[in-house]
């Protein structure tokens, strides 16, 4: 059997985003308590997502999101990161998001701190894994953008990046 050049790429690059999930995944994470999503888009979903930062270059008047859907376009596979919703019950202790506690925040709707740092953590994992495969990688808010907008980690995936 011959495998082409195009084949080795693509199976290369589904190995190494499935150890850029692990990667994520073990990385440590504030209390122990991990919010993380990943998943690996490919085909039709990766062209939809394209398509979507298309839409959202011209909606939010973002140039760059068309120039970033035409990475996401020429890429064998992408990675997305979320980060579920959690309250760490640090309280008064941390403060980092601005609120008095963890309740405040949540009553204030606001964003726990700890869930940016948790998924900075997870893709920095993740990007290394991706070096280490000499397979190239970009952090990319844009994805992550559109990813959310159209659910592809779920509902409660927030802080999402590509």
């Amino acid at each position: 059997m011959i495998y082409s050049s195009e084949d080795m790429q693509t199976r290369a690059v589904l190995d190494t985003a499935a150890r850029m999930c692990a990667a994520a995944r073990t990385a440590p994470k504030t209390r122990g308590m991990d919010g993380l999503v990943t998943c690996v888009v490919t085909g039709e979903d990766k062209d939809r997502l394209a398509a979507h930062m298309r839409e959202l270059a011209g909606r939010l008047d973002y140039a760059f999101f068309a120039r970033d859907a035409d990475n996401v376009d020429y890429a064998d596979a992408v990675v997305l990161f979320g980060m579920e919703e959690q309250r760490r019950g640090l309280n008064g202790g941390c403060q980092y998001c601005h609120f008095k506690s963890c309740a405040d925040c949540a009553k204030q709707d606001g964003l726990c701190a700890w869930d940016a740092v948790d998924v900075g953590i997870a893709i920095g994992s993740a990007v290394s894994a991706a070096a280490d495969a000499r397979v190239d990688s970009r952090v990319m808010f844009s994805v992550g953008r559109a990813a959310k907008s159209l659910g592809l980690l779920g509902e409660k995936a927030t802080l999402v990046l590509g």
